[in-house]
């Protein structure tokens, strides 16, 4: 199966596609109803948010994705696709992030660390080759050394950030006798 197979196999089941995207948003509210006030970051209700988190995001960055890749990569129009395949699941992923962030702090979910480094590596990586296709930079670059050199510093300091957030490791190192 394609993904345009698996596009179009969801497009054809509205009624699931509008059930399951609206359930997760659904489930963080009733998520934080269930809990005290300030509980949300205490065993069991933080990794109840965590799977949440992740159902979400994990829907909404593929859409995204998916949603930028034809505007820019292929230029299809926008107006022919199905808003419950394209635009559902980024709302449902941006409603269930403000939802849940009433009630908790992402910094006591497990995982969003991780997993907010990831989104800012895909959103980078996604620019950098956006950038690379539309102005052929491997042929010719029209500006200074200086501003490449300058262009590439900025890259890799947000992609070192980035990544440091992937694989956990702590802003702050321990120095001798600490």
């Amino acid at each position: 199966m394609t993904f345009r197979e698996l596009v179009q196999f969801a497009a054809q089941e509205p009624w699931y596609l509008l059930g399951i995207f609206a359930a997760v948003p659904l489930l963080a509210l009733l998520t934080g109803l269930l809990h005290g006030e300030g509980a949300g970051g205490k065993s069991p209700w933080k990794y109840v948010y965590a799977v949440l988190i992740y159902l979400s995001c994990f829907c909404g960055i593929f859409t995204l994705l998916l949603t930028a890749y034809m505007l820019f990569f292929t230029k299809e129009s926008l107006l022919d696709v199905n808003v419950l395949v394209y635009v559902l699941p980024t709302i449902s992923m941006i409603m269930t992030l403000i939802l849940i962030r009433r009630n908790v702090s992402f910094d006591e979910v497990p995982g969003f660390g991780r997993l907010w480094g990831l989104m800012v590596m895909i959103g980078i990586t996604f620019v950098v080759v956006l950038a690379i296709q539309k102005t052929r930079i491997w042929l010719a670059f029209g500006s200074s050394f200086f501003t490449l050199l300058l262009v590439v510093a900025v890259l890799f300091a947000i992609l070192k950030w980035s990544s440091d957030r992937v694989l956990g490791r702590s802003r702050q190192r321990e120095g001798p006798g600490q």
